[in-house]
C-alpha cells in the first residue's frame, strides 16, 4: 500500500512513524522548511517531499498517481480540503482522509469535497469526554462516517500481558492505528515505538471492524 500523509507536523509525523512500523510505503509533503529539514532527520530521504499539498507538481513528486490513500492533515482546513478535492477528483486516489480543525469546518468534509474519511478531533474528544462517564462498557466510541472504521477504547487491566511492554514490542493488526494513551485522570500519551504500557492505562485506537475480532 501506498499512502500520502500532507503536513508534517505532529500528527504526519506520527502518523507516518506508524505506518512504517506496519510496513507501509509513505510519503510526507511538507511546505515549511524547518519541519522538512527535521522530517529529513526522521525519515528516509526518499520519503519527504518539500512543497505543497496543494500543489499537483509537488503531488506528482510524491507519486500520488500511485497512491492508495492520501491523508491531509496539515493545521489549516483550507490546506486539508483543497489537497482532498486534488487528489480525489484529479488523481483518483482511492481513498483519501483529512483532518478538521476547527468544528465549524465539519461540514465542508465531504464526498462532493473529496473526503471519504474525516478526523473530526473536537468531535473525538467530545465523544471521549460523554464516554467516560461508563466507558467500560461502551468500547466504541466514534463510527467514522464512511467504511467499516471505529475509533474504540480498550481497558489495560492488571493481568494483561501488554504491561511494560513498549509499543514497538506489541502485535498490532495492520488495520488498527493507536492514537492515544489516557493515563491516570489527566494524563494524555501520544504514542510512540518506545512509549510503555502500564496497568489501567486505557489505549484509543482507530481499527477496522476485522482488527476487533
Amino acid at each position: 500500500m501506498n499512502v500520502i500523509i500532507i503536513g508534517g507536523g505532529q500528527a504526519g509525523s506520527h502518523i507516518g512513524h506508524l505506518l512504517q512500523d506496519n510496513e507501509i510505503n509513505i510519503k510526507i509533503i511538507e511546505v515549511r522548511d524547518i519541519l522538512y529539514q527535521k522530517l529529513s532527520r526522521d525519515f528516509p530521504s526518499e520519503v519527504v517531499v518539500l512543497g505543497s499539498g496543494t500543489d499537483p507538481y509537488s503531488l506528482e513528486s510524491a507519486g500520488i498517481e500511485e497512491a492508495d490513500v492520501l491523508v491531509a492533515v496539515t493545521g489549516s482546513d483550507e490546506v486539508n480540503l483543497v489537497a482532498a478535492t486534488i487528489a480525489k477528483f484529479e488523481f483518483a486516489v482511492p481513498r483519501v482522509v483529512a483532518r478538521v480543525n476547527n468544528p465549524n469546518n465539519t461540514w465542508l468534509y465531504n464526498t462532493e469535497m473529496g473526503v471519504d474519511v474525516a478526523i473530526n478531533q473536537s468531535e473525538l474528544l467530545a465523544q471521549i469526554v460523554v464516554g467516560e462517564m461508563d466507558l467500560q462498557h461502551i468500547p466504541t466510541l466514534m463510527k467514522l462516517n464512511r467504511g467499516n472504521l471505529s475509533i474504540v477504547k480498550l481497558y489495560v487491566n492488571s493481568e494483561s500481558r501488554a504491561i511494560s511492554k513498549s509499543i514497538k514490542e506489541l502485535i498490532i493488526p495492520s488495520k488498527c492505528v493507536l492514537i492515544a494513551i489516557l493515563r491516570d485522570e489527566d494524563q494524555v500519551i501520544i504514542p510512540r515505538g518506545d512509549t510503555i504500557i502500564e496497568a489501567n492505562d486505557y489505549i484509543l485506537l482507530l481499527a477496522d471492524e476485522s482488527a476487533k475480532k
